[in-house]
């Protein structure tokens, strides 16, 4: 696989995960906890898919810079890193949610 469309695996893997997270997010303020469950599962997926082609650049560059470093692999890595943040935050949002009474 080029290094372009490895590189456009993490932006688009990471960004859907991310969306997901905020989908479920919107799903738990509704107190649709079965609906915020799949939605994370879901983005879980993502999360590992985009994490599974950083790995795959990561052991191909060996610690010895044979990747080459550019503004969409920045770019990527960004996504990446925010998506993980996402989904760590709206896991507790959810727990908190899910532990005090819906109020319309």
């Amino acid at each position: 696989m080029e290094l372009e469309e490895q590189v456009m695996g993490i932006i688009i893997n990471a960004g859907q995960s991310r969306s997901l997270c905020y989908e479920a997010l919107g799903c738990a303020k509704r107190g649709d906890f079965a609906s915020a469950d799949e939605r994370m599962k879901e983005a879980t997926h993502y999360a590992r898919e985009a994490h599974l082609v950083q790995t795959q650049l990561i052991e191909a560059d060996e610690g010895e810079g044979k990747t080459k470093m550019t503004l969409v692999m920045v770019h990527a890595q960004d996504h990446l890193m925010t998506s993980i943040l996402a989904k760590e935050l709206v896991t507790e949002l959810i727990d908190l949610y899910r532990t005090r009474p819906h109020q319309a």
